[in-house]
């Protein structure tokens, strides 16, 4: 009987312990791991949003940036950290994909993670070379389903979000296209513009500069609605009307974030997300601001996961 009392006794000072360290959470900086160098997009707007969460939080939020693996070791690295709130994972569009198609891993994607809420946003963009024939959707199918196989695109690698969402446009307009895939999204693009690649499907921060200088035309964009940034681009969505693909950013901790905790750090997230500055910035930089709470963000990953998981059976698609 002793003994069950010291246990329960134990048992009761741990449960104290953990509810007094999510009242007081934060009393020291943060740390939001980016999977990605320095001076890239998510870097960007890990580093503009965190600033305005650390005002909200009144503790600094510090960038670290983890690269390699397409941000696996980022998100191995996180999930393996303590969960109390102090480490967490900048997680991108790359995560559900590569959750689909990486048979293993050395974290689990569906429950290592406790989700804190989304950022932004990312709709694609489909481009050709500013001399290519194609000036629609329509002209771009039309041409593929004449020429099955004919046509390429690029992408920065088997299996990556860029090649899935591609493929599930092939899938929806009934058309074969080869894919070429490359060691990140530089050569693709140095390709593209010498018109040895028909068309490619990539965020907007990408293409944008090629787009100003006259050298890319974009024909459409990936999203439900028609982009801020890009007003006079139809949606794919109006020649397939079931066509809808993006990326995003969102943040996630650690399995096990307390309950306070994570209400917390949404509650700071959702703060920096209504700054006028900050919503005009991811703006610019091709995004939508898409504050959602944490259950938002769980089913995202899971139903994201499920479709691009479709896809790559269907079509029989590998990572490298």
């Amino acid at each position: 009987m002793k003994h069950l009392i010291r246990i329960l006794l134990a048992l009761s000072f741990l449960c104290a312990a953990a509810q007094a360290s999510a009242q007081t959470f934060p009393d020291r900086p943060v740390t939001l791991v980016v999977g990605f160098a320095p001076g890239g997009n998510a870097d960007i707007v890990a580093r503009l949003v965190g600033q305005k969460m650390s005002e909200a939080l009144r503790q600094p939020v510090i960038i670290e940036n983890k690269g390699g693996a397409g941000g696996l070791l980022a998100s191995e690295a996180v999930a393996k950290s303590p969960a109390d709130g102090y480490r967490l994972l900048l997680v991108s569009g790359a995560f559900p994909a590569q959750a689909a198609v990486l048979p293993k891993l050395s974290f689990d994607p569906q429950n290592d993670f406790s989700w804190v809420g989304t950022i932004v946003s990312y709709p694609l963009v489909v481009v050709v070379p500013a001399a290519s024939p194609f000036r629609s959707i329509d002209d771009l199918i039309r041409a593929a389903r004449a020429n099955p196989g004919k046509l390429n695109y690029p992408s920065p690698g088997n299996g990556s979000l860029f090649h899935l969402a591609t493929e599930v446009f092939g899938a929806e307009a009934k058309v074969d296209m080869t894919h070429v895939p490359f060691r990140g999204g530089a050569q693709q693009l140095t390709e593209l513009l010498a018109g040895r690649l028909d068309v490619m499907f990539d965020t907007y921060s990408v293409v944008q500069p090629s787009l100003a200088a006259g050298r890319l035309r974009a024909i459409g964009v990936t999203s439900p609605e028609r982009l801020a940034s890009m007003p006079d681009v139809p949606t794919v969505a109006q020649s397939l009307p079931r066509y809808e693909a993006s990326s995003f950013l969102g943040i996630a901790g650690p399995a096990g974030l307390p309950a306070a905790t994570v209400q917390t750090l949404n509650a700071a997230l959702r703060s920096a997300l209504s700054d006028a500055g900050v919503r005009q910035r991811l703006v610019e930089l091709g995004g939508t601001p898409w504050p959602g709470s944490p259950s938002d963000m769980a089913s995202h990953i899971r139903d994201s996961t499920a479709r691009w998981k479709s896809i790559a059976t269907a079509r029989q698609i590998k990572a490298d």
